[in-house]
């Protein structure tokens, strides 16, 4: 079993320490960094555009996963490639072409990644997979840190895995919503290849041990080989 790697969501960091942050987390050695786009439109909140990213990119070379939850993320694409995405992540619910988005993303030599809401199944992105990178799945309804978890989201990753294995594509599955030191080990389980934490990281008093503290709980998973059912 391949090991799962970690994405923290800098949006749940105190954004005044940003440096320190990044710091904190490259000593930590996660294998991304997470960044939460919102435009108020497409999900109810607003965070921060390119600017924000742009001058943290030199700070670093840890991948910078950007999750677009934003309308028209083909308009915006451009420019948060321009501030060092590696990665850029919108939503099926938001575009009207899939294919076509993907391929922009792809022009500009990235990597190009999908997202599905709670709602949304996960038979609808089955012709997509070949051509994908990532596929991340809201565990969630997008826009606000700190919510519960859906265990149904795992049914969802379960569909996709088959279908990845089974074709043998390269795509990476992603999760995001919830992830702490109880559901982190059980979306390991099912298969998620990154796992993106926020407040189970930057909402504990010492974020360094919360991620030492979920890199052993996935670790125990993984060696038990625990099998999820549903």
């Amino acid at each position: 079993m391949a090991k799962t790697a970690l994405s923290p969501s800098i949006l749940d960091s105190n954004f005044a320490e940003i440096k320190k942050t990044i710091k904190l987390l490259d000593k930590a050695g996660v294998e991304y960094i997470h960044f939460d786009i919102m435009d108020g439109n497409f999900v109810p909140n607003l965070t921060f555009g390119p600017k924000i990213i742009k001058p943290l990119r030199p700070l670093t070379k840890t991948v910078f996963d950007v999750h677009l939850m934003i309308q028209n993320p083909e308009k915006y694409t451009p420019l948060f490639i321009d501030a060092g995405a590696d990665i850029i992540t919108f939503h099926y619910e938001a575009v009207k072409n899939v294919a076509k988005a993907i391929n922009l993303i792809k022009s500009y030599g990235k990597k190009a990644g999908v997202s599905i809401k709670p709602k949304t199944p996960a038979t609808v992105l089955k012709k997509y997979l070949k051509d994908l990178d990532l596929v991340l799945i809201m565990s969630v309804e997008p826009g606000f840190g700190g919510q519960k978890f859906m265990p149904e989201s795992l049914q969802k990753a379960a569909i996709l895995k088959k279908e990845i294995i089974k074709k043998g594509y390269k795509c990476l599955l992603e999760i995001d919503g919830g992830i702490n030191m109880e559901t982190a080990p059980l979306a390991a389980a099912a298969g998620i290849d990154i796992l993106v934490a926020g407040s189970a990281i930057f909402g504990a008093k010492n974020p360094m041990s919360a991620i030492k503290q979920l890199r052993a709980a996935i670790a125990g998973t993984q060696k038990s080989k625990v099998k999820i059912q549903f």
